[in-house]
């Protein structure tokens, strides 16, 4: 297995594990994905397996302090250099689930962050994830205001 960068050529398998791993209301569109990776591509990190993409982390740098519904769509309020990165999402194909390929990738993409000098990373996740995320650090702030998807979310922050 090896961690990347995505590309432009990756759009479709990109589009294709979304759609697997999110309900049609709270997945990306193509569209969406699109604009990212034009945007802000090198913070969307894959993991691979033999070539086929079975993880994704992906979002954008901000200064502002909490992840934002806007932000899912809107692709230009990415600031290369904001003080936060932003995750939109952290998922892999079910599968390869429950091997450790998240975790791989999530502890390479805190690295990253941290060697690139910013205060830290926040997402947004379902209750049942926030024991998961708390292992990695990240400190659970409550009930996040989104309305993403019509579902209810916890605003977590990993602070360096």
């Amino acid at each position: 297995m090896r961690i990347r960068l995505a590309t432009p050529e990756d759009l479709n398998a990109i589009t294709k594990v979304e759609a697997i791993c999110f309900p049609q209301a709270e997945a990306a569109t193509k569209e969406s994905f699109r604009r990212r990776l034009e945007v802000f591509p090198n913070h969307f990190w894959l993991l691979e397996d033999k070539g086929r993409i079975v993880s994704i982390v992906n979002g954008m740098a901000t200064d502002l302090e909490v992840l934002q519904d806007e932000m899912f769509e809107d692709a230009s309020m990415h600031d290369e250099n904001g003080a936060w990165q932003m995750i939109f999402g952290a998922e892999t194909v079910p599968e390869y689930r429950r091997q450790g390929c998240m975790e791989r990738l999530l502890k390479h993409v805190i690295e990253e962050v941290r060697s690139q000098g910013r205060k830290g990373l926040v997402l947004t996740c379902k209750e049942r994830m926030v024991p998961y995320y708390e292992k990695f650090g990240f400190v659970n702030e409550g009930k996040s205001e989104s309305t993403h998807g019509r579902a209810i979310w916890f605003d977590m922050r990993l602070s360096f």
